[in-house]
């Protein structure tokens, strides 16, 4: 009979895993298939993994003949952002797989460098006028207030009188209507439209509406300097994966979305349009984080992140980690065989509820910051935290055996508990000081953190099992834990816990208040405010982060008041 009761529950939980997680993984509607054909153009930097320009190292022939080989038959043109640092071979290559070119050198605050690359892109542009259709000087150097508009208009002088392409200045569209003198001096306008990136972040639902609205904005300021002056949206695109901002969320669902969505635009109102990216950037992670990674059609590997017809999937190998979680779930039940066959049903189930859902938990954290973790000091600390959440689930398994076992806390475990919260929480408030204070880049570390707040509710349900020794949902920490520990020091983190959940308000929301194009639509505090706070608190991400933070300091909170009535 206990054989059977614990096969049973040990079907009945891996069952409803599995059936949550196939729900949750079912293709989705992305939106109009992409018509037949080409795309018109897709931004083209051949950097791989292992490759950066902040570290000089460039990407070989080799590579970009092997890039625009995948890209002839998915686009008309690439656009490039330098004509130096591995790029030379370009124009040649680009003629080799049918490609035509829009063509940029690389402008910032070095004038030496700014000379090289405007020779190269002048010598490249003569040289292969089959081939380079359009230049482009410069990439969102206004943007970056690394040079004055006024120089920069020298610079584009210089090159429209060096070559017979029709030449430009590529920045987000604002800084066009911030500088409306650039008009009059570009041969067509380039502007980036992205709406996951705007002061007032727009949802996908939202964002191809916007890209109209943009577009028609510029028209109308390029009216009055102009007329008829050609318009190319230099960048357009959605991330797959990072931190969501207001009501844009990155997903790879999102991204097939907006880009099915965008072209449909384009082709309704016969845009001029350029895509943002070909290829995922490893190296952009270390300037924008994962975010900043993850804009490619293709992944950094070169293989798709979504289909441009049908539906598309958000985590295409959901089955493989799927059965990671039940083969280590049954490794660790086979471990504890023998003292789970004595527990009660309710506690069973219990038990092997929380071991599958530490077993998918560390899982998925393995998977995903493995897939977005770009150097060696990156996968060291994916290798750290998945070791580090291994070691408190097994922890929490033990305390859970304890409780659920009727048996008394043991000193040993009850302090490697306490260490490994103590660390946890440590990190936590790191991190949240960083997402607080320049957090625009950093990622909500949820996964990192899903076993120690999992654990908490689950020794809370434990102790409430274990009938007589729990009658209330609140407990403290040491009751958690099994042993009382005095260390008054432990009360401040209550307090750092909660401090941090509202600095990471403040901090979200200021972070709205200064954009420039949020203070011109929202003048004021008092107009201001609660549009930042609406878009702080429609970030779920946030909203998960900050209730894992309150979930870590209910407990010390509740011991501080029970030892404060003794």
């Amino acid at each position: 009979m206990p054989s059977i009761r614990f096969l049973l529950c040990l079907i009945l939980i891996l069952s409803v895993h599995a059936g949550y997680a196939w729900l949750d993984n079912r293709p989705q509607d992305a939106g109009t298939d992409v018509p037949a054909g080409k795309l018109m153009s897709l931004s083209f930097a051949p950097f791989r993994e292992g490759f950066s320009p902040l570290l000089e190292k460039f990407p070989l022939p080799e590579h970009v003949d092997e890039d625009l080989r995948l890209l002839a038959d998915k686009t008309e043109t690439i656009r490039t952002y330098s004509s130096l640092g591995g790029m030379q071979p370009t124009p040649e290559l680009a003629r080799k797989y049918g490609l035509q070119m829009i063509q940029g050198c690389w402008i910032d605050a070095i004038y030496l460098d700014n000379q090289r690359e405007m020779e190269a892109l002048i010598k490249s542009a003569n040289a292969n006028p089959d081939v380079v259709k359009r230049v482009i000087v410069g990439n969102e150097v206004l943007l970056r207030g690394e040079m004055d508009v006024d120089r920069l208009i020298g610079y584009i002088r210089a090159v429209k009188q060096a070559v017979k392409q029709p030449v430009s200045y590529a920045d987000v569209w604002s800084m066009y209507m911030k500088h409306p003198q650039l008009i009059n001096e570009v041969d067509f306008i380039t502007i980036h439209i992205l709406p996951y990136w705007e002061d007032e972040p727009i949802s996908v639902e939202n964002a191809t509406q916007h890209l109209e609205k943009i577009v028609k904005q510029v028209e109308d300021e390029a009216r009055g300097i102009a007329p008829g002056k050609p318009i190319l949206i230099g960048e357009s695109g959605w991330p797959s994966a990072g931190r969501q901002r207001g009501l844009a969320v990155p997903s790879v669902v999102n991204e097939a979305k907006f880009i099915r969505g965008m072209i449909q635009v384009a082709k309704r109102h016969n845009f001029d349009y350029n895509i943002v990216e070909a290829f995922n950037q490893p190296w952009k992670s270390e300037l924008e984080g994962v975010v900043g990674a993850n804009w490619g059609l293709f992944s950094a590997s070169r293989k798709p992140v979504f289909p441009l017809t049908g539906p598309v999937l958000e985590t295409p190998n959901w089955p493989w980690r799927l059965a990671a979680a039940i083969l280590l779930g049954l490794a660790v039940v086979g471990i504890y065989f023998k003292n789970l066959q004595a527990l009660p049903w309710p506690r069973l189930l219990l038990v092997l509820a929380m071991v599958q859902t530490f077993s998918a938990c560390l899982v998925t954290l393995a998977d995903f910051l493995w897939y977005t973790s770009y150097s060696d000091w990156q996968r060291l600390y994916t290798a750290f935290m998945v070791v580090a959440n291994a070691l408190i689930a097994g922890l929490l398994l033990c305390r859970a055996r304890q409780i659920l076992g009727g048996q008394s806390g043991t000193l040993p475990l009850a302090k490697a508990l306490r260490s490994a919260y103590l660390i946890f929480i440590g990190l936590a408030l790191y991190k949240t000081y960083g997402l607080a204070v320049n957090g625009r880049y950093l990622s909500f570390p949820i996964e990192q953190f899903s076993i120690p707040v999992i654990g908490l509710v689950a020794l809370i349900a434990c102790r409430r099992l274990n009938l007589g020794k729990a009658t209330s949902g609140l407990l403290a920490f040491d009751d958690l834990i099994g042993w009382e520990f005095s260390s008054k020091r432990d009360y401040l983190l209550a307090y750092l816990l909660s401090f941090a959940i509202v600095g990471m308000v403040i901090g979200e929301s200021l972070a709205f208040m200064v954009g420039r194009d949020f203070i011109q639509a929202h003048p004021g505090i008092a107009e201001g405010l609660p549009v930042a706070l609406s878009y702080t608190f429609h970030n779920q991400q946030l909203v998960t982060w900050l209730a894992y933070l309150a979930a870590l300091s209910l407990p010390f909170w509740i011991g501080k008041s029970k030892n404060a009535n003794v």
